[in-house]
This record gives structure tokens, sequence and C-alpha cells, in this order.
């Protein structure tokens, strides 16, 4: 470095660390995103088909089971829904707090790396 340059801040083991955990942490939360969207979409396709279901005026309707489609009792298969429907909510449930969670890690990051190396390091997605 040569005078007149000013000083630059040393990036120290620990600097490193808290740089590699946010990087860990910002793909985790683009993963998160992804998940999320697919979650949604799940949810929705439920919905339809518990709307469907409503609709109908059969006793014993088509059910898909795995690979393959079974005829099964209109009730059995709103019953199916309805806990298909619950497991998918509590899914993106988690899925959002583990979202908020990370985001709020990486906030706690930037304070930290940006408090240190100031306009030195760019953490921020264009």
């Amino acid at each position: 470095m040569q005078q007149g340059e000013g000083t630059e801040a040393q990036v120290t083991w620990e600097d490193q660390q808290n740089i590699n955990k946010f990087g860990r942490l910002n793909n985790r939360f683009h993963e998160l995103e992804e998940e999320i969207k697919l979650a949604k979409e799940t949810n929705e396709s439920l919905e339809d088909a518990g709307n469907e279901l409503i609709l109908l005026d059969e006793d014993v309707v088509r059910f898909q089971v795995g690979e393959i489609f079974t005829h099964m009792p209109k009730d059995e298969v709103e019953s199916r829904l309805e806990s298909m429907k619950e497991e998918a909510d509590k899914k993106l449930e988690r899925l959002e707090e583990e979202k908020e969670t990370i985001l709020a890690q990486m906030t706690e990051l930037k304070k930290i790396l940006y408090g240190k190396f100031k306009d030195a390091i760019n953490l921020e997605e264009d």
C-alpha cells in the first residue's frame, strides 16, 4: 500500500467466517424463496381440488395415490384433501419462519460487516 491511499481494514479470521456465513445464509434464503413458491402452488392446487370436489355429484371419485388412480368414496377423499392441506399449510408456515430467521441473521451480519468494511464490501444483490 502506498502512502496517501488511506488505511484498509484487515480481514480477520472472524470477519471471513462472518462473510462465509452471510454467503451460506444468502444461498439458503434463495432456496427458501423457491420452496415457498412451490408450497404456495401446492396449497392452491389442493384448494382447487377441494373446490372441484364440492361441485361433484358422485359418491365415488378417482383419487391419485402415488402413480395410480383409485376409486374412493367422496367423503374419504375430502378428509384426505383436508389433511393434505393442513400439512401443506404447516410446511409453508415453517418455511416462512425460517426465511424470517435467516433475514434477521443476514441483517445482523450486514451491520457488523458494513460497520467494519464500509464501502469496501458489497453484500447487496443487484
